[in-house]
């Protein structure tokens, strides 16, 4: 199954380097090693609607840097797998933009939108308190505040990242962007 597209947003290389160092150490105490690239997502659609893309391109290049702070863990999913997500709060104009952008997408929630950005993906549910505990041992506490530097419209099943808003100098094609 190829995972969906998306209009996520990255953060700088030593923010994700940030991330990436706590996703090597839940690992090194046992837990699914995470491969995913930081990102913190918009909306996804197994193919995404032009107008969300369109508008996106029109909308972020306004709010992009955009400041995000961590406020809490959250937990996603009713099934057997589940998903742990550092929950984000960010600027008006931001969540703004991301709302309708959000809404112009069929497969989405409407104008709903919970920024987060995923910390363990598609975890054992029987995990997930350990888990969450494991992550709050090895996160900074200072580690509070994160930047979304670029918006980018990713799709997986021909590999092509197409940036929206801010720095391109990071373009990558070797993403693996799922959030669910």
């Amino acid at each position: 199954m190829t995972s969906p597209d998306n209009i996520l947003l990255h953060l700088p290389q030593a923010e994700e380097r940030q991330v990436r160092e706590v996703f090597a150490r839940l690992a090194e105490q046992g837990f699914p090693p995470q491969q995913q690239t930081p990102h913190i997502t918009i909306t996804y659609s197994p193919i995404m609607a032009v107008e969300a893309v369109r508008r996106a391109a029109d909308l972020l290049p306004s709010v992009i840097p955009s400041p995000f702070r961590r406020v809490g863990t959250v937990v996603f999913g009713t099934k057997r797998k589940r998903t742990v997500a550092w929950l984000l709060e960010t600027t008006d104009a931001m969540e703004s933009a991301a709302r309708e952008i959000s809404a112009l997408n069929p497969e989405s929630r409407g104008r709903s939108w919970t920024p987060h950005l995923t910390m363990g993906l598609r975890l054992p549910r029987e995990i997930v308190p350990d888990y969450i505990r494991a992550l709050d041992e090895v996160t900074s506490p200072h580690f509070k505040q994160l930047t979304a530097v670029r918006a980018a419209h990713w799709m997986p099943r021909i590999q092509e990242l197409t940036v929206l808003a801010g720095a391109s100098s990071e373009h990558r094609r070797d993403h693996r962007e799922t959030d669910r």
